[in-house]
């Protein structure tokens, strides 16, 4: 007793990921909401991208300008005239008390705002006509790690909490022989009020020109998807009244003309294909009534005769029974015709297919085209050929050649059946087509007007048609090259003179 295989692990259910409030809100939109939406959503992107920008680059500008001002405060050394009599204390807030109790006013005050501090920070001097004094921060003292001279900006704050560029330096003084550090200073509180009427400027722009992307939006999706609605429109129509053939109008050549275009060709395929579909039906019909009639009245007449109690002579019953084979084998006949024509058109994989030697299917086609033109003459000639096909369903086709150039051929007639380098032609000294029927003969159920009395059903050369381009070689029907009676069959089929 053979051990019991557990089943295999069932795999984990797949749960489908869920989709956020806005990603589902979103895809609820209709698609000309998406593009108007998407187009916004980018114009505004680049806008406020642009403002941005444009505000950055400004303020750096408007800071520079106030740096190169500072660039071109007085000299270190000597100390400017109005520092001759500073006000010193130990803190700047005391200092500017200190000043502002002097109530001195010049004629022509300086441009910057200036103090000292010295080296261990302890006191602070101001101009006697001072209004400000700059707040003093730790890293201030980092200063003294440069060289006498040197400078350095910085950003900070008056007392008051006005915005200020503070410009340090030191130097030693001539009467005390001590460091002093310098401080000019200037107001940036104008910059930041201009960046500030500037940031509004912008942002009502940005604002704006969203509104007006998401109008442009509107309108570009409205026009863009016109030939989109037209074509939706179509196909609710086909699905509403099952009338293909509709076609709508293509303009220009972007991608949504190539996509109506590519609509007109398949509903004109399908149009199309329903009208073969329709014809065949009706054509099968046709073809089916006329044995299935002579069935019907032959198989009448016996009945009748045995209900009667009046049988037919030998001789007559033996005909009657003749010709309910003959339309047997008929019906048969046609409805292996159209089994085969009932395939799709397009060619059967590669992996279906065999090496078939065509040289030994022409040779089986002859010998049986021979019983049924026993007076007439074959001339044969087969060079050996090897292709990738069907066997059966090329082997139908060279027979209902071969029987097509039996039938029209004359008693006596030849027929000359060549093989050459994969082109096999039929060559029959019959009647031959008329130049204006010749675009029609591979028609499913096309019958020549002038052989409407023989027998068959008008699908034998549709059947070779189709089962050499499966072979993926070509078929044509014409007069004879020779300018004598006849017509000439040939078969192209790609292949080798060796099974490999």
């Amino acid at each position: 007793m053979s051990p019991t295989v557990p089943p295999p692990p069932l795999a984990p259910p797949r749960i489908p990921r869920r989709r956020g409030r806005l990603s589902t809100w979103y895809h609820a939109r209709s698609l000309r909401s998406r593009f108007a939406l998407l187009t916004a959503a980018a114009v505004a992107v680049a806008i406020a991208l642009s403002a941005l920008a444009c505000w950055f680059i400004v303020e750096r500008k408007q800071y520079d300008l106030v740096k190169q001002d500072l660039a071109g405060a007085p000299p270190l050394q000597p100390a400017p005239p109005q520092l001759t009599k500073p006000i010193c204390a130990t803190t700047p807030q005391a200092a500017l008390s200190m000043v502002a109790a002097t109530q001195t006013v010049l004629t022509d005050p300086p441009r910057f705002d200036s103090q000292l501090v010295s080296a261990d920070w302890s006191t602070v001097c101001l101009r006697i006509t001072s209004t400000r004094a700059v707040e003093l921060r730790p890293s201030d003292r980092t200063i003294l790690t440069l060289k006498a001279g040197e400078s350095r900006t910085r950003a900070g704050n008056y007392t008051d909490g006005t915005p200020a560029m503070v410009k340090l330096a030191w130097y030693y003084d001539r009467d005390t022989g001590q460091r002093v550090v310098v401080m000019n200073a200037l107001s940036t509180k104008p910059v930041e009020e201009s960046l500030r009427q500037l940031a509004f400027l912008l942002g009502g722009v940005a604002l704006g020109g969203i509104v007006l992307a998401a109008v442009a939006g509107r309108l570009v999706a409205r026009s863009a998807l016109k030939p989109v609605d037209q074509l939706t429109d179509a196909v609710e129509h086909i699905a509403r009244t099952e009338e293909v053939g509709t076609t709508i109008a293509v303009q220009g050549d972007d991608e949504i003309a190539r996509l109506s275009t590519s609509f007109n060709s398949m509903s004109t395929a399908l149009a199309n294909s329903r009208e073969r579909q329709t014809r065949l039906i009706a054509d099968a019909g046709h073809e089916l009534r006329t044995p299935l009639t002579s069935l019907r009245t032959n198989v009448d007449l016996l009945i009748r005769s045995d209900d009667t109690g009046r049988p037919l002579p030998p001789a007559t019953r033996t005909k009657l029974l003749g010709n309910m084979k003959a339309q047997m084998q008929e019906l048969t006949v046609l409805i292996g015709d159209l089994l085969q024509l009932s395939r799709p058109d397009s060619p059967k994989p590669v992996r279906t297919l065999s090496v078939v030697a065509v040289h030994e299917i022409a040779e089986r086609a002859i010998e049986r085209a021979k019983l049924r033109g026993p007076g007439l003459v074959f001339e044969t000639s087969a060079a050996p050929w090897f292709v990738h096909a069907d066997a059966a369903g090329l082997e139908r086709a060279v027979i209902n050649l071969l029987d097509n150039a039996v039938k029209y051929s004359p008693p006596g007639g030849t027929i000359a059946v060549r093989l050459d380098e994969g082109v096999l032609t039929v060559r029959d000294h019959g009647p031959g087509i008329p130049q204006d029927e010749l675009p029609y003969v591979f028609d499913r159920f096309w019958r020549s007007p002038s052989s409407r009395q023989l027998p068959g059903s008008g699908l034998g050369l549709s059947i070779v048609a189709q089962s050499v381009r499966e072979a993926g070689g070509e078929v044509s029907l014409g007069p004879a090259q020779d300018g004598g009676p006849g017509a000439l069959a040939t078969v192209r089929l790609p292949g080798g003179p060796s099974p490999d």
